[in-house]
């Protein structure tokens, strides 16, 4: 094969030593515009997953790198004076510059020409005359741009200012320096990569870049090469403590912000894009060498084991992908939490620590408990003594403290989503509702919500939906809500709700969203219809507002007479009060549509109506979608003056989930994709108003929840499709946490089932098989970098 790579950096380096060693008859040719030594940047981190596959594929490429290693396993994190050290993580890292020499030198080795200060020719040449064109030319690559319409590039510019810098400072691990300035924090990102630097990358949000002056002294017209020396200069002051009287070091070193890089598809004809061409990941979970070089590996596998180009990019493509959209969803979530670290600011040190490294839900509670045992307990210890309402009085998991809202005590912090079961008859819930919302509260978790409950027989969303419009739906909800009161320590919860435009429809297992063909009519803020083959609402008039809001009063009214004990107003998933909210689904020209303040009017209107009948010591939700997840929709900035507002009207939970407010959405999903929604308001609304925060969505793990609880990022977790899946999905989780308590108690008949039953297999006591026993600590990862203490250890054997 004749391959043409444009760019030798890491990515095209080590692909290029792959394929040759694959196939020594390829012919492999690699352009650099840049000179054989010039590096910019400064060290490279490298998992020890990614290590494995490196020495796997090219021993001498490991062997090689394994001698400038700086390996280290403990992270510190510095705050407020204060320092948590959390330990068995594992890295390793080197110099970039070291790196770039040994892929060269391997590549001259086995063959590979290399072109330094040379353009590479036109990628349309290269392509017609050779048989595959790797694109690895970096983050501004112009290769992506010629074939823009078929890549499909999306360029995310974030919102963090940052320079990449190097010191002569040798920390000993991977170190956050969390700054507390006049202008705002400051984070510095440090770890070392030899006996005698380290990286040290500073980090700021853009309104305190510019607090701190930068923007009127930093150097903006820089050649390539040149640093922003001034900037530098400054931030030496700031930092001086943290330098310790050593300098900075720069090379090529200017503010720039981050650039999250997606691409459709990678592959244009026989072109492919590799490493930050294709896709970038924030540097605070790893570098991009990583990426590039695992790009490398599975491009080069994928090559030798394809029958031709276009089959082994395919293989790649599908192989790679999912690896790469994985990495990114953390780095995103990591990425989000430094532009927004000045909301975490306020927490105690041991909880900060925790939820900086959680932050990319990749490292959990249960993961660090293995990583560092004694950190976790620390951090177990501090939650124990933030919790008012304990009574037991021992640590554990975070899940099983209890939470009070008003008069109401939860005994767990697990709730069960509001999920339609579209099994009521004339809009009674029947025993399929005892039964499944029973179960529920008999499996040990703290509230269980209904679903959402109709307040008029035009409010349904299907006809098997229910309702609390008539005396015997509410007769039928009080038989269920006594049946959880007098057999469980669970609460239950009412979900009301108007379908709005999203009515008329058929029961979800025989056509979501698809229209009844006699259908009733629905209604809507303005004559939008939800998707395509969706009804068109009438728009709802101002006498008809004041109707709707009657009718949820009357509901309000019913649900505290059948004896819930919360309440929540359902304004999210695009019914009636939700679009109401989003600019998409509400065009009106009244005092009820335009600004968010005018979209919010009617839904405000019925809280007010039923905060003013539903009964003061029961606490009152608000379920909202934090996004709508589609073009000129509401955004989380959008969702935290929503929540506000709602606080401010008297809400006492919000209940923050997202989307489903058009049908043309794009969610991301992901693990745990809307926690970082309710992470934000309980920041910015929840702890100031005292408001309790729900976290759902993709959450189906207790090391989630604890995760999710321990950090502080959500009051309350709530599970739907899990519990589902195991009605008694909060016992098994006691038991498999080793808790016995309160909070999670069994049933009196159920307790001979409490200890999990033994599994099938019959393996028996191990035998020993080692003479002389290997020390447990001597398995340990080293925790420092410490190269001084190991060349005098060196010298002194």
């Amino acid at each position: 094969m004749r391959i043409a790579i444009i760019g030798g950096g890491p990515a095209g380096l080590y692909f290029a030593a792959l394929a040759k060693q694959l196939d020594p008859a390829n012919r492999i040719t690699i352009w650099e515009r840049n000179a054989a030594d010039d590096t910019f940047g400064f060290g490279v981190v490298f998992s020890d997953e990614t290590l494995g596959g490196i020495e796997h594929a090219d021993e001498r490429i490991f062997a090689a790198m394994r001698e400038h290693f700086a390996r280290w396993s403990d992270i510190d994190i510095h705050y407020r004076g204060q320092v948590r050290t959390s330990g068995g993580q594992g890295f390793a890292a080197m110099g970039r510059k070291d790196l770039l020499e040994i892929l060269q030198r391997r590549c001259r080795e086995l063959g590979v020409t290399i072109h330094f200060r040379t353009q590479a020719p036109d990628v349309a040449e290269l392509a017609a005359t050779h048989d595959l064109v790797l694109a690895a030319d970096g983050v501004n690559s112009t290769v992506r741009t010629r074939f823009a319409e078929t890549f499909h590039p999306d360029l995310d510019r974030r919102h963090n200012k940052y320079i990449w810098l190097g010191t002569d400072r040798v920390f000993e691990a991977f170190e956050f320096f969390v700054k507390h300035t006049p202008h705002g924090v400051m984070q510095v990102h440090a770890y070392p990569y030899s006996d005698q630097r380290s990286t040290f990358i500073v980090e700021m949000h853009e309104t305190v870049w510019r607090r701190a002056g930068f923007d009127s002294f930093a150097q903006t017209d820089l050649i390539p090469g040149q640093s922003d020396e001034a900037s530098i200069t400054a931030l030496a002051e700031i930092f001086a403590d943290e330098l310790d009287g050593h300098a900075l070091l720069a090379n090529n070193s200017r503010w720039i912000e981050f650039t999250t890089v997606r691409n459709r598809h990678w592959r244009h004809d026989n072109v492919i894009l590799m490493g930050d061409a294709a896709h970038t990941a924030h540097f605070s979970i790893g570098s991009g060498t990583k990426l590039a070089m695992e790009d490398a590996l599975a491009l080069a596998a994928c090559l030798h084991e394809s029958d031709s180009v276009q089959a082994a990019l395919e293989a790649y493509e599908r192989e790679r992908r999912p690896v790469v959209e994985s990495i990114q969803r953390a780095a995103q979530a990591s990425l989000e939490w430094f532009e927004s670290i000045g909301n975490y600011t306020d927490q105690h040190p041991d909880q900060f620590a925790f939820n900086l490294l959680t932050r990319s839900r990749r490292i959990t509670y249960d993961n660090l408990r293995v990583r560092d045992t004694t950190f976790v307990e620390a951090i177990d210890g501090w939650y124990l003594s933030a919790q008012a309402d304990d009574t037991e009085n021992s640590p554990r998991a975070p899940m099983f403290y209890p939470l009070r809202i008003k008069d109401v005590e939860l005994p767990n912090r697990i709730l069960v989503s509001p999920m339609d079961m579209y099994s009521a008859v004339d809009g009674v819930p029947t025993d399929f509702h005892l039964v499944h919302l029973g179960s529920k509260a008999l499996g040990g978790a703290g509230l269980v919500m209904t679903e959402m409950v109709c307040v008029s027989p035009q409010g349904r969303i299907t006809p098997g939906c229910a309702g609390i419009y008539t005396v015997e739906q509410r007769t039928a909800w009080t038989r269920i809500v006594d049946f959880v009161h007098h057999n469980t320590r669970a609460k239950i919860g009412v979900q009301l709700g108007h379908s709005g435009r999203k009515g008329a429809t058929k029961v979800m297992w025989e056509g979501i969203d698809t229209p009844l063909e006699d259908g009733w009519d629905v209604v809507g803020p303005s004559p939008l219809p939800y998707g395509v083959g969706s009804r068109t609402p009438r728009e709802l008039t101002t006498t008809e507002l004041d109707d709707i809001t009657a009718q949820f009063t009357s509901a309000a009214q019913a649900a505290a007479d059948a004896g819930f004990d919360v309440l929540e107003l359902h304004c999210a998933h695009g019914y009636l009060l939700s679009s109401f909210l989003s600019p998409l689904s509400n065009q009106r020209t009244d005092e009820f549509g335009g600004s968010t303040e005018n979209r919010l009017r009617f839904p405000l209107r019925v809280l007010d109506a039923i905060r003013a009948v539903w009964p003061a010591n029961r606490p009152l939700s608000v379920r909202i979608s934090a996004t709508d997840w589609a073009e000129g929709g509401n955004t989380v900035e959008d969702a935290v003056q929503i929540a506000r507002t709602f606080a401010e009207h008297g809400t006492d939970i919000l209940h923050i989930s997202s989307g489903q407010v058009v049908q043309n959405e794009k969610p991301a999903y992901g693990r745990s994709y809307q926690t970082p929604f309710a992470d934000r308001i309980r920041q910015e609304v929840g702890v100031p108003y005292g408001v309790a925060v729900v976290a759902v969505g993709a959450i189906s793990t207790y090391d989630d929840v604890n995760s999710v609880l321990l950090a502080g990022r959500a009051d309350l977790v709530a599970l739907g499709r899990t519990h589902l899946w195991d009605p008694n999905w909060t016992l098994h989780a006691a038991a498999e946490q080793g808790y016995r308590g309160p909070a999670a108690e069994w049933p009196a008949p159920f307790r001979a089932g409490s200890r999990k039953p033994p599994s099938g297999r019959a393996d028996g006591p191990r035998p020993r098989l080692e003479v002389v026993r290997t020390p447990a600590d001597s398995k340990l990862p080293q925790r420092r970098w410490q190269p001084a203490r190991r060349a005098s250890a060196r010298t002194a054997s």
